[in-house]
């Protein structure tokens, strides 16, 4: 395939709303990555390992990219081909495949496209973020609330997600009596999704499952917490099927940080001890990579480090990519203007009381990127280019200080390339 085929796929893809045509654009894409070495893979393997305590010392990225996608994919495998990096995940949650329009067959196919167009060579993982619960949802009917995350599952399994995080955490009830009560229905519907996972999961795969005891924003999780749910877990789930490899817990962070009221982000203080010790007691008592952090890209840079200091598995960083395309010197001005104008407009009413003009603005733009997808994606592409390039000096820094270098040759050992079919039962 021409780099120039890999970009008109991309943009027709991206652009085209018809489901099926992004099917059949993806396939394509898929077939030109397999026959290139490129292939959607599971991290479970990798991570298992190091619950056995194989290797160390580094924290899997999984990054969320709500805009730009194709740009700043590249821009991450160009940092990974410089440093020899393997260990990072390409994500999208339940919530951004809505308010960004980026459907699973679309997000997966330009993450491979970019692969492709920078000359990869080996696993790309994708996943599933948050593919959460909604509480409310769930106690007025609980069927048709799971059957909802069933479809998006077997949606996002045809096309290569092959590493789905579930977050029942929503259900945790503190209200009951004793922890293992109150993390009931968390594990048991946790369970049941893996039950769900496994037995859709394509041949020759086995997807990658996580799990989430506390929302993030919440009370920080505690080690009793953690052994109630992966206890209670177990029971469920029995003996025969392989069970989640990573648990989501928290520590401190929330969703896209707090917002002050000129627009910057309160500094935020994580746990790092407790962090330390949930990843260790994950590991030593439960076989899984560790503990996953949250919230974690509007921290300061200077706590990047800590991450692999305490053996944290992974964590997710989102809303500040999404921040620096908005403030970006390069995003046309006039086009942003708009794009807070159409908030205002369209998102009055999660204006709160008391809240200032540039809180409303931070809380709310995500959701503009999915109604102006096209023009960001019609941008010309020096101004893609140049946006990109600040991200992935900013990628570049974050890679160093997960200790991610040289770790191909470790994802290599553990994830070979089999048979990835697709299933679109």
């Amino acid at each position: 395939m021409r780099e120039e085929d890999v970009d008109g796929l991309v943009s027709e893809l991206v652009l085209n709303e018809d489901i099926n045509a992004k099917t059949e654009i993806f396939d394509e894409i898929l077939r030109a990555a397999e026959g290139m070495g490129i292939f959607p893979a599971s991290i479970h393997h990798f991570y298992r390992a190091r619950g056995r305590g194989e290797f160390g010392g580094f924290t899997v990225p999984a990054i969320n990219l709500r805009t730009l996608t194709y740009d700043l994919a590249r821009a991450i495998f160009r940092v990974a081909r410089r440093t020899r990096a393997g260990a990072f995940i390409f994500e999208i949650a339940r919530s951004e495949i809505g308010y960004t329009a980026q459907r699973p067959v679309e997000y997966a196919g330009v993450c491979l496209a970019a692969a492709i167009k920078e000359g990869w060579r080996g696993p790309v993982f994708i996943q599933g973020d948050h593919f959460q619960v909604n509480a409310k949802r769930y106690r007025q009917n609980p069927e048709d609330e799971i059957e909802h995350l069933n479809n998006l599952i077997r949606e996002a399994l045809a096309a290569g997600f092959y590493n789905i995080d579930i977050d029942s955490s929503t259900l945790v009830d503190l209200g009951k009596q004793g922890i293992k009560e109150q993390q009931r229905l968390n594990f048991s519907v946790c369970a049941a999704f893996t039950r769900f996972i496994r037995a859709h999961q394509p041949e020759g795969v086995e997807v990658s499952v996580g799990g989430e005891i506390g929302e993030i924003g919440k009370k920080n999780t505690t080690t009793a917490e953690l052994e109630a749910f992966m206890e209670g877990y177990h029971e469920e789930l029995g003996s025969s099927l392989e069970g989640i490899s990573k648990i989501s817990v928290q520590t401190g962070t929330s969703h896209g940080g707090v917002v002050l009221p000129d627009g910057s982000i309160a500094r935020v203080n994580i746990d790092f001890n407790t962090l330390r010790t949930l990843s260790r007691l994950a590991r030593e008592k439960f076989g899984l990579a560790g503990a996953v952090q949250h919230g974690a890209s509007t921290l300061p840079e200077e706590m990047f480090h800590k991450f692999p200091e305490v053996e944290t598995a992974e964590i997710h960083l989102a809303t500040q990519f999404q921040n620096m395309v908005y403030e970006s010197r390069h995003f046309p001005v006039e086009l942003r203007k708009r794009m807070y104008a159409w908030l205002k407009e369209n998102y009055r009413d999660e204006w709160d009381e008391g809240e200032t003009e540039a809180q409303f603005i931070y809380k709310t733009r995500k959701r503009a990127l999915g109604e102006f997808k096209a023009e960001i994606m019609g941008l010309e592409p020096g101004i893609r280019a140049a946006i990109a390039a600040e991200i992935e000096a900013k990628i570049a820094f974050l890679f160093t200080q997960l200790n991610l270098a040289d770790t191909m040759p470790l994802v290599n050992r553990y994830v070979k390339q089999g048979y990835y079919g697709r299933n679109r039962d």
